[in-house]
């Protein structure tokens, strides 16, 4: 029998599947606009070249139905997705707006899912902005891990507007991204 897709290891996420301008939800110079950007590193800390990083997010407004059409958005329509390789030195990064919640006693936060080689299956995360520490303690998430892996899916303010989320896929306590799963 051939190997399915999730039995074989790429590298060749970051070749078939990005788009051009996957990567930015809305144009440069869109009021609102924020930069959300990072590292993929591995269990040693080196960068990964070649993982694949989605975002799906809500709206500004909380609403989910992001417009269709990702593909030919032409950065005009909110999607909710997006879609980049990292660069060669593990770099990332996404242009977007701010999300907005979209449920009670939930934080706004932007979903986010990492492809790699050597990993058979994608991994699920959260990015949390800095926001209000009411609501961030009132996560159903956030508040069911310990201090120090909570900090894992905090996004850091670099400088008004830009934001950094390093994900790294392996590591200590406090040091892997916590990743979520889904049944």
């Amino acid at each position: 029998m051939e190997p399915t897709p999730s039995q074989t290891v790429g590298p060749f996420y970051g070749h078939a599947l990005p788009f051009p301008g996957g990567g930015d939800l809305v144009e440069a110079g869109t009021p609102g606009a924020v930069t959300l950007r990072g590292l993929v590193l591995d269990g040693t800390g080196s960068p990964v070249p070649d993982a694949l990083v989605e975002i799906w997010q809500a709206s500004a407004e909380g609403s989910l139905s992001g417009v269709p059409g990702s593909l030919d958005r032409a950065g005009r329509d909110f999607t909710g997705f997006a879609r980049v390789a990292t660069s060669a030195d593990g770099h990332w990064s996404v242009r977007t707006l701010r999300p907005g919640p979209h449920r009670a006693r939930t934080a706004p936060y932007l979903a986010v899912c990492v492809f790699a080689r050597g990993l058979l299956h994608h991994l699920f995360t959260r990015a949390y902005l800095p926001q209000d520490a009411a609501a961030l303690a009132a996560d159903p998430v956030l508040s069911a891990l310990p201090e120090e892996r909570r900090a894992t899916l905090l996004a850091a303010e670099e400088r008004p507007g830009v934001y950094r989320f390093d994900i790294r896929l392996q590591g200590g306590a406090g040091e892997e991204t916590v990743f979520l799963e889904f049944s």
